[in-house]
Order: C-alpha cells, then structure tokens, then sequence
C-alpha cells in the first residue's frame, strides 16, 4: 500500500494496478465494451476531475458530511455554481436515434460509417459536424478555447472524453454514451434532456402504495410530500433540482423497459456523484451508489487512523477528506412498518485510495453512531459548530443560545428517527441520556419557558421517538425477535402481553397513529395460522402444558388488545366529527413526525 499523500490533482490515481489512470490520449478507453468496465473508468475519471481538482484548487472547497450520504436525505442549503455538475447517461446498445425516448444532439463515430448514410464515410464532414454541434451548445466565451483544442480530436472517441469533459461541465444538460457498431463505448450524443413526467409518476405511485384515492383532494394534499419524498429517496435523492430529479424518473423508466443503462449525475448543490444503474441482481429498483469527498472529523476511529496511515486521506488548503463510495439498498413500502417512510438504507461502504484507487475494507464512515452521539452531546452543550436550514426557510448558524439549540435538535431528531428507532440498545440509551440531560434540566426552565413553542415541538417528537421505539419491540416480537435473539412462541406472546398492558395505561399520552400500528402489529400474530393450527384449535386434552399456557396468553393477548382498541375508540369518537376526519390522521408517514407535521414543519436540511 503506497502511503505518500497526494499532492497534486493531477496525481491521482497515477498508480492503480493497470499502471495509472491519464486524463488524456489513453487509447484503452476506445476499447471499453462493457458498463459494468466503463463505469469503473468513470468512477475514476469524474472523482478525478469533478472532486479532487476543485478540491485542491478551490480555497474553502465544501466538502460533504457524512451524514448527507445517510438517508433520509435532507434538502442542500446552498447550490455552488462554480463546482462542478453534469448528468450522462450511457446505454450498453447502439443508439437508435428516432426510437430513443429523449432527446439529445447526436455525435458520430467517424471509425464506424453508418449504413444509411454514404456521407458517413468521409471522416473529415463527420468530423467538422461533431465540433459544430458541441460549439454550439456551448457559452459563447468558450468556443474559441474548444476550436483551439479539440479541432484535431475526434470527440467522439472515448479516449477524448477525459479532454470533452470539462467544456460538457458547462452545458447545461445531459450528455450521451453508447457502443458504436463495432461494440464500443463512445460519445454518442450532447445536449441531452431526460423525460421526467413527474406528475404523472408521482400519482401513479401514490396510488399503488394506497396514499392516494382518486378524486380525493385533500387526502392527496395530505399525503403528497410523503409520497414525493419516498419516491425520489428510492432513487438516491431528496426533493431535489430539475438535474436530479429528471435523472431519478429518467433511470426509473429505463429501469422498467429493461435497458441495460448508467445513469449518472452531478449536483452542484450535493457535491456528489450519484449512479443509478441496472444490474442482473437489480430485481426492483436499479441499483444506487454515491460517490463524494467526504470531511473527516477530528475525532475519527482508531479504524480511519490506520486508513490514514496507509495513504486514504487528502489533503489541501487546511482541508482533511476521504474519496467515500456507497452502495444503498432499497426498501419497498410497508404501511405496517413503524418506519414506514424508510425508502433507503446504507449496504456497504469503503474509501477509495486516491493514488492506487483500491478499496478500503469495510469502514463505517457514514453510520459512526458513537461520533453521532458526540455531535447530539455538543448541540445540547452549545458548543456545535455548523448550520442548518430549519422548516425550509431559515438557516441557523452554530448553537450559542437555546433557541438556537432546540432548532438543532428538532432537526437532529427528525433526521436520525430511523436509526434511533432501529439501531442498538445501547445507543438509544446514550441517546435518551444526553437528551434527558438538555431537556430536563431545571436550569433551562425559564429560557424553555420563553421559547415555549419550540420546546413542545422538540418534545413532541422525543415522545414521539420513545413511543414508536416501544412499538417497534413489538414489530421485533412479531418475528420472534427480541434484543437480537430467537423467541419461542411462548416467549413472544408473553413479551407482547406485557407492552399492550403497559400501553393500556399509558394510552392517553400516545399517538393515534402508534396505538393503531400496535394493533395492527399485535392482529397479524393473533391471525397467526401456525398459532391457531397447532394451539387453538385442538381441543385443550390433546395439548400439552406448553402448548395449553400458549392458548392462555394468546387469550391474555386478545383480551388486552380488545380493551386498547376500545379506549381508543373512545379517545378518537369527538374527533371524528371533524371537516376532515382523522382515520387517517396516522397515516401521514412518519415525514416531520405527527406534531410537527401539524405545526407546518416540512423537510429539513441538517448536517451532522
């Protein structure tokens, strides 16, 4: 492992195993016939040009978090129009121009005449074509640089793209590879525009998912976010720029007619290269990966040190990052998961060395909950540094004052819900800590007092946390699961026995929407077939001791089930009198929680 730091852009990756990656001239590239080969030497080439470069040559360069690459993704703050950003799409099939489903300028491959085109044959027209279309998709105060260097290039040649890539850094849409006739990638085609429809998606999938109903406005007004949310997070992104979204819809698509297809994209405002790409284990969705410069905080783990030590890390203009890939996995939706509005999660994740380009081993850059822990331990302590952009609108800078901090853990809290929820007891007991610390502590009361609006919001959505993390025990039983072992029938309908009757007590402080998800939870283990085959309905002299104190606290479980449904039923009977109801006030998905839903909130943007 080469452990000199890098100390030039354009030293990267000068020492991969091939002998080195050239941004220009490499002839190899004309010999790429495969996406899965192609997008190797792309990961390469736009980390080279499009991260590390301006990484070195811009002072201040913004760097990613590592908690932007964790989903749910937030909405960006800023869009820096000075970085970088394109979108490309490569198919692994010739392009046939009038049936492609897009519009884009084409490039010819002068090595390949067409055969229905005599004047193909003549390389030099081709040639000239090539340039005119580029230049004129071009600003005005490049063409002159693009003639003086490209003239003698064919552009169409994947060895020009690393020299074409720079100038297509400035159109202002898409670009396009395919094989040529003889098998090979090349650049087929500049100008690119990829059909959304997003009206059309968004409805369709709402409808399937049962959020919407037609004809129902205000169920779709209610639920309209939360499906747009899901949709987009399915494919990598957050409700985002035109950029991102059309390339979302656009692999969508491709996906469902079984193209064999990269779809790749650039934001200016995420900083990040995002690939969507079909794959033979691709079974629903098309598989999705990120690439970014990520900052590296001080206190990495004793892991990052001995990475660092090997070479990982660069660094310029005071600046500490890793070249981070992740790979996602997504999740279909499950109205019966208490995380409901999970679309995304976190698969695998690895640094890339930036002079050789191997992978690290397995590294938890992204989901590091002891540093999570740290940052939500200096919010309530005021000493976090960053900003965020609270309810869509308004960015607060660092944590001097309480106001200040109630805004940071509002948006903490609604970012890292999934993970509170699901992650390890342990965690979640560090997380209660320091929040009980902050939000009990009787030194506050008065300032609480003055913010007193804020201070229920964030206590909303604690409540809400430790509820749902209740509920989602329940959800474990259900898989006789519980604290990461395997149950006994026994077992589980006892456990769940005992939460409903604590819920019982304490139903007046939670959520409609939970009790509702605890009975739903606690209808599919009491509708059980195995459990009522083999414990129901034999008659009692043919069981055995288990199998009898099996049917009794079934019978436990049933009963207490029946008194939360009817207390229930008695706490909601005023509300549902109201314009709109409230049968499906629980509904809403978890996006914002129930509160702050109710008080406006919307997405958030945080970077922890």
């Amino acid at each position: 492992m080469n452990t000199t730091p890098l100390t030039h852009w354009n030293e990267a990756f000068s020492q991969t195993r091939d002998g080195g990656f050239s941004l220009s001239g490499d002839r190899a590239l004309n010999s790429i016939s495969t996406l899965e080969h192609l997008k190797e030497r792309l990961d390469l080439l736009h980390a080279k040009t499009c991260l590390i470069r301006p990484f070195f040559e811009e002072k201040g360069y913004p760097l990613v978090d590592a908690r932007e690459l964790l989903p749910s993704f937030e909405s960006d703050l800023y869009e820096y129009t000075h970085l970088p950003g394109f979108s490309l799409v490569a198919f692994g099939r010739p392009l046939d121009y009038f049936r492609e489903i897009f519009q884009f300028d084409i490039l010819h491959c002068p090595d390949v005449p067409d055969s229905d085109s005599p004047q193909c044959l003549l390389e030099q027209p081709i040639h000239n074509t090539n340039l005119e279309t580029c230049v004129s998709r071009l600003p005005r105060h490049l063409h002159a640089a693009f003639r003086q260097e490209l003239e003698k290039t064919n552009i169409a040649a994947l060895s020009s793209y690393p020299d074409l890539l720079p100038f297509i850094l400035h159109m202002d849409r898409g670009h396009v590879l395919a094989l040529n006739a003889n098998g090979d990638f090349h650049v087929a085609g500049v100008y690119a525009s990829f059909p959304s429809d997003l009206d059309a998606e968004l409805k369709r999938y709402g409808l399937r998912i049962g959020k919407f109903k037609s004809g129902d406005n205000v169920r779709y007004e209610r639920h309209r976010l939360f499906v747009y949310q899901f949709l987009m997070e399915l494919y990598g992104f957050p409700i985002a720029s035109e950029r991102r979204t059309s390339a979302a819809l656009f692999a969508r698509r491709l996906f469902k007619m079984g193209e064999d297809f990269l779809v790749r994209v650039l934001g200016q405002s995420d900083r990040t290269v995002t690939s969507l790409y079909s794959h033979p284990k691709a079974k629903n969705w098309p598989f999705v990966e990120k690439l970014a410069l990520v900052a590296v905080s001080p206190r990495q783990s004793k892991q990052l040190r001995r990475l660092d030590e090997q070479g990982y890390f660069l660094r310029a203009n005071g600046q500490t990052a890793a070249l981070v890939r992740v790979r996602y996995r997504q999740h279909k939706y499950n109205p019966y998961n208490i995380r409901e509005d999970r679309a995304m999660s976190v698969m695998d994740q690895c640094l890339i060395h930036p002079l050789t380009a191997q992978k690290s081993p397995p590294v938890n850059v992204v989901k590091d909950t002891s540093l999570m822990t740290l940052k939500l331990n200096d919010i309530v302590r005021g000493e976090f540094m960053g900003r965020i952009k609270y309810k869509r609108h308004e960015i607060v800078e660092n944590t001097e004052t309480i106001e200040k901090r109630l805004k940071f853990l509002s948006a903490w809290l609604n970012k890292h819900q999934r993970r509170i929820l699901g992650y390890s007891d342990e965690f979640y007991t560090n997380v209660v800590k320091v929040l009980d610390s902050f939000l009990l502590n009787p030194e506050y009361s008065d300032a609480f007092h003055e913010h007193k609006g804020l201070f229920q919001e964030v206590l909303g959505q604690y409540s809400y946390i430790r509820q749902a993390r209740k509920i989602k025990e329940l959800e474990d039983l259900a898989d006789r699961e519980y604290k990461g072992k395997r149950i006994s029938y026994l077992q589980m309908l006892q456990a769940m026995t005992e939460i409903m009757n604590e819920l019982k007590f304490d139903l007046v402080s939670y959520f409609d929407h939970l009790v509702e998800h605890a009975l739903q939870t606690c209808n599919q283990v009491l509708g059980n077939r195995y459990l009522k085959r083999h414990y129901l309905e034999p008659p009692a002299d043919r069981l055995t001791d288990y199998g009898r104190e099996v049917r009794k606290v079934y019978g436990h479980l049933v009963k207490v089930c029946d008194e939360v449904r009817a207390i229930s039923r008695s706490r909601q009977e005023p509300a549902r009198h109201t314009p709109h109801g409230t049968e499906d006030e629980g509904k809403l998905g978890n996006m914002g929680f129930r509160k702050a839903a109710e008080g406006g909130q919307g997405e958030e943007s945080v970077k922890f």
